[in-house]
């Protein structure tokens, strides 16, 4: 079965058998897309991404408020989209774009929604599932098998261990996992890869432990850390803390 393809396509891609390319697409350079993938809707592709045999890429939100607008989808750079993976635009209510940053990879029968904001450097596991206006920021790391509510935002940094269950935002540089996922401290080993100063390491556990382990309210907490450091990873954490809506999910102490 030969590709059809009727949108923009760049330089150097190769094109799998039986691909669907719909006319509203734009895909960059060097892409590979392989057989039986679909690429649909309003849907802007970068450069250097490896999109598997049988992923569906833009097609309509599965949101019963979609009435056919002409919704957006942008995915970056250098991202690989495995197999069977379902990737939806925006909805106007939601901001109208679902946007996919540079370097991610996305495991098989990953399911991202509509008005998904995914940053740089992420991994989805298998059959990792983010409803609707889900914020991820860089280096993010989701187990298999693991949903998370519509409205979640999840720090850098962060990782959420398989088959959890997120229903409250999870700060970053944290390790969350459980049904329901809650945090169960840092994650060092992700912070030690990537973090060439160790003081920056001991100060984000220094605050960790002010915020989540000393049983003191939360969000006085972070204001008072804000006002005292000049650490731009604790201010991160504290101003995630402040501006979270769906809450943080932690043991508190009496």
């Amino acid at each position: 079965m030969k590709a059809i393809i009727k949108g923009k396509i760049g330089k150097n891609c190769k094109i799998g058998e039986g691909v669907i390319i719909d006319e509203n697409v734009v895909i960059g350079n060097n892409n590979i897309i392989e057989p039986y993938a679909v690429i649909t809707g309003y849907t802007t592709i970068g450069d250097n991404n490896h999109i598997y045999s049988h992923a569906v890429v833009g097609s309509e939100p599965q949101d019963l408020k979609y009435k056919g607008e002409k919704t957006k989808l942008v995915i970056g750079n250098n991202n690989k989209i495995r197999e069977f993976t379902l990737i939806n635009p925006g909805t106007e209510g939601g901001g109208g774009v679902t946007k996919i940053g540079d370097n991610n990879l996305l495991m098989g029968y990953v399911h991202v929604a509509h008005d998904v904001i995914i940053g740089n450097n992420c991994i989805l596991a298998n059959a990792a599932t983010l409803a609707g206006h889900v914020e991820l920021e860089d280096y993010v790391v989701i187990g298999g098998m693991t949903p998370v509510h519509q409205f979640v935002k999840i720090g850098s940094h962060a990782m959420i261990g398989g088959a959890s269950a997120v229903a409250q935002d999870i700060p970053p540089f944290t390790i969350a996992e459980g049904n329901r996922a809650k945090l169960r401290g840092l994650n060092l080993t992700g912070l030690r890869r990537r973090f060439q100063n160790r003081s920056d390491i001991d100060a984000i556990k220094n605050a960790y432990k002010e915020l989540f382990e000393r049983g003191k309210p939360l969000k006085e907490t972070a204001k008072e850390i804000l006002e005292t450091t000049d650490n731009e990873y604790v201010k991160h954490l504290c101003k995630f803390v402040l501006n979270s809506k769906r809450g943080i999910p932690y043991d508190r102490k009496v």
